[in-house]
């Protein structure tokens, strides 16, 4: 496939609790990478108090409502050839999807870059990554999904207290939580169910109490897959990634469990079809030997579950882009245009390139902080959403 003339690059708009700086930095980096490869770059982004609406990073830039009205009449006057939508968070996914459905992109002529329409659904859509997991053989813990509350009723029995429950296309675990009773379990779910565009939640068998890790993987075009970095949160499962204390790279796994989570990764991201990058999020048992492992045929002594993936750049990406000097969003936006890994050169070495997988002899910590001189009246509580 030819590489476009020009790219419409979706920002991720205000700032909101979980989605921040760190989709600012990928879209400017994307700006920049586009300016690299002689591609027009077309930024459209609701909020001016970015680095990447500043002038001179993009060659056009719009600042206007994430609409799909909006975003029609900017592609009708500009004709980009192709929307890259993976470096601006949850919001610029979601608009891509809306974009394609209305038949917006098909009309006129415009490809999505680094992950398709099937891509971003078989990611973002609970049953359909579910039923992928169980395709590829990957482990899911004990899950049921329902789109109404009649469902979750069922779901309750099946599932049992205490349950974690996981929107679909939401960001932050936006209208999620862990029930542990069952007045928990109908406030969270009919809050979750109003919270996802798709009105769809997954309601999820607790892991409360296991390692969870996080993997940043790579893939172009030819199949080439590298894994970035691996970050281990030291809040165990019911606290988001968001929230929770991270060590880069992981401290406390084995190198059979490193490499066990790392070919999971590069599977998953491989099924996917990702072109760029993908984080991928395990729930590790902290004792293998003791902790029973339930709702899985995979034939391994060290149990882990597949919890979630997502198939754009993320809050991590950015975590392990300082963490290991490697640009994820700049090399992503790079496969997203033609671009293989072997072709991209390291910005850091200036020697290698980016098929190479970089090695950490340090270690990086991220230690979150909530503003509550802003936020006084916030909830102190940690849980699944930030």
């Amino acid at each position: 496939m030819s590489a476009p003339r020009s790219v419409l690059i979706i920002g991720s708009g205000p700032i909101v609790i979980g989605q921040a700086a760190e989709f600012d930095y990928a879209g400017t980096q994307a700006c920049r990478a586009m300016r690299e490869e002689g591609i027009r770059s077309i930024l459209v982004n609701s909020n001016p108090a970015t680095i990447m609406t500043d002038e001179g990073v993009a060659d056009v830039t719009y600042i206007e409502p994430l609409t799909v009205e909006v975003i029609e009449r900017i592609i009708a006057r500009e004709r980009p050839d192709a929307l890259l939508p993976t470096l601006g968070g949850q919001t610029a996914l979601n608009l891509a999807v809306a974009l394609a459905e209305a038949g917006v992109l098909e009309r006129y002529g415009v490809r999505l870059l680094g992950s398709s329409l099937r891509t971003i659904r078989l990611a973002e859509d609970r049953q359909l990554f579910r039923d992928l997991l169980r395709e590829i053989g990957e482990p899911t813990p004990r899950s049921a999904i329902v789109q109404s509350w009649a469902e979750a009723r069922a779901a309750l029995a099946e599932i049992g207290l205490p349950a974690v429950i996981r929107p679909a296309y939401t960001l932050g675990g936006t209208g999620g939580g862990i029930a542990h009773t069952e007045a928990e379990y109908e406030q969270i779910t009919t809050g979750g169910l109003a919270a996802s565009p798709i009105h769809q939640v997954l309601v999820e068998q607790s892991l409360l109490g296991w390692k969870e890790l996080e993997y940043e993987v790579m893939r172009d075009a030819n199949d080439t897959c590298i894994t970035i970095c691996n970050m281990e949160n030291l809040d165990p499962m019911g606290v988001h990634t968001g929230d929770s204390i991270v060590v880069a790279p992981s401290q406390t796994l084995s190198d059979r469990e490193y490499q066990m989570l790392r070919n999971s990764a590069l599977k998953i991201i491989r099924a996917l079809g990702i072109e760029g990058g993908c984080n991928v999020q395990f729930a590790l048992a902290p004792r293998p030997d003791v902790v029973p492992w339930e709702g899985s045929d995979v034939a391994t002594t060290l149990p882990y579950y597949v919890i979630e993936v997502n198939p754009r750049v993320s809050r991590s990406s950015a975590l392990a882009s300082k963490a290991t000097g490697y640009p994820i969003a700049r090399v992503a936006a790079k496969i997203a245009v033609g671009k293989s890994l072997h072709e991209i050169q390291n910005s850091v070495t200036r020697r290698t390139t980016a098929a190479f997988e970089p090695a950490l002899d340090y270690v990086v910590v991220k230690i979150p902080r909530w503003p509550f001189d802003k936020f006084s009246a916030g909830d102190r509580h940690l849980g699944t959403q930030m």
